[in-house]
């Protein structure tokens, strides 16, 4: 995005959605935090917690947390998951 006024807004569109719905992924021990936005309108994220391990992390990722932010954000193409890097 090429326009950092429009990225600022994305993203705090984005970590709103995310505010919507966090206190239900803390409720289990888990959190995600936004890694990135790509240009094509990707949103990376790291799954926190819990959430990093769960085996139903994907379940969430693809019915909750990818169905929240594109209601929300109707300009993101998708939502995928990314480990960061050790520091």
């Amino acid at each position: 995005m090429a326009d950092a006024t429009a990225s600022d807004d994305i993203r705090a569109r984005v970590e709103s959605a995310l505010d919507a719905i966090r206190p239900y992924l803390m409720a289990d021990g888990g959190s995600t935090r936004v890694h990135r936005i790509t240009d094509d309108m990707v949103v990376e994220l790291e799954l926190l917690g819990a959430c990093g391990t769960c085996p139903l992390s994907m379940m969430t990722l693809r019915g909750g947390i990818e169905q929240t932010i594109r209601r929300a954000v109707p300009e993101v193409q998708r939502v995928e998951v990314v480990v960061p890097e050790a520091a």
